[in-house]
């Protein structure tokens, strides 16, 4: 079921051209910069992994992977991925990348039950990353310089655009503000995770929200993660679960928060079991990236990713992700986004 935010009185600030200059200028200026923050090298992501190794990413659990049939190898089926999680960690091993370093990748994916609107295609592009990192490193302020690193590089790349197209106007604050899931809850207990999320983002123009997947206070979730690649599970420094979280800045356009980034300390040995076994999921122990991580063949790591249409959206003063990238829409969303001037490719 598609949605579509209509804001008022939208006009494009830059022509189809100048958004294409915009679209490279921000990749290419923001992914050396994430790069040399976080110390990453780039490598090649798949684009597809074979079906039941455990390695796809099964986001919240429910939404259906692209598959198709490989004819050379008896018709044995492969999986479009819906992110890199689980490979980039399988990467680190297997290039045996040291310590406080790590690769990022340019990771292309089909999200078929996607609902389809201004914040979500059917196609998704982001810099997927990922960074070894030692025992000691499992903490929450580690987290926060990691999110601050990349923070600073968003910051770069608006001053960067704003200088090469002066109808653009910096709008992120210096500054990310943190706030756990539950602190968040027990501030706005009557709102809904996404007004809260509205609420705060609103407020200090910049959040970073801790510990999403495990329940809150509530006996709920702030929102669904898979369990078996962010901990969301052990407790930090607060005594609050969670080594993970999400990104939002306030979006002006829509009037709204707007997610750039998931990332989080990654699951080692015992959250990986404690994780599965709440959500009833121990099943996936026999596939081989499970069995690689609970052997200890695999790095503890830190990562996430980042989307690379949605930053481009919030640089570039857009309305709607079609903006950025072409993609497959409704019909009928295509003409009302005529109608309010927004022009999908």
């Amino acid at each position: 079921m598609s949605y579509l935010i209509e804001p008022k009185n939208y006009k494009p600030l830059l022509d189809k051209y100048e958004t294409e200059q915009g679209i490279k200028v921000i990749k290419d200026f923001f992914q050396d910069n994430l790069a040399t923050g976080l110390k990453l090298r780039r490598v090649t992501g798949p684009l597809f992994v074979l079906r039941g190794l455990g390695i796809n990413d099964d986001l919240s659990g429910t939404e259906r992977p692209v598959t198709f049939p490989i004819k050379d190898l008896g018709d044995a089926r492969a999986e479009v991925v819906h992110s890199l999680a689980k490979w980039k960690r399988l990467t680190l091993a297997d290039h045996e990348v040291q310590e406080g370093y790590g690769i990022y990748t340019d990771m292309n994916a089909i999200r078929a039950d996607e609902e389809l609107g201004n914040l979500h295609s059917l196609y998704v592009d982001q810099w997927d990353w990922e960074r070894v990192i030692r025992p000691e490193d499992r903490t929450l302020a580690y987290l926060r310089r990691t999110v601050k690193c990349i923070y600073s590089a968003m910051l770069r790349t608006e001053f960067l655009v704003c200088e090469r197209f002066p109808q653009l106007q910096p709008a992120l604050p210096e500054d990310v503000f943190f706030i756990h899931a539950e602190e968040l809850r027990q501030r706005y207990p009557d709102l809904s995770p996404k007004e809260r999320e509205n609420r705060i983002t609103e407020e200090y123009g910049a959040v970073f929200i801790v510990g999403i997947g495990g329940p809150l206070g509530d006996g709920k979730p702030h929102d669904l993660r898979a369990p078996d690649y962010d901990d969301y599970s052990t407790l930090n420094e607060t005594g609050l679960p969670g080594l993970n979280g999400d990104l939002l800045v306030w979006n002006s356009v829509l009037g709204r928060a707007f997610e750039l980034s998931s990332m989080g300390i990654r699951v080692d040995k015992e959250a990986l079991l404690r994780q599965l076994h709440d959500s009833g999921k121990e099943e996936r122990l026999q596939y081989y990236f499970h069995r690689r991580l609970v052997e200890g063949t695999l790095p503890l790591s830190v990562g996430g990713g980042i989307g690379q249409s949605r930053l481009c959206m919030l640089y570039l003063r857009k309305a709607h992700i079609g903006e950025i990238q072409a993609s497959i829409w409704p019909e009928d969303m295509r003409k009302r986004c005529a109608e309010l001037n927004i022009d999908l490719i």
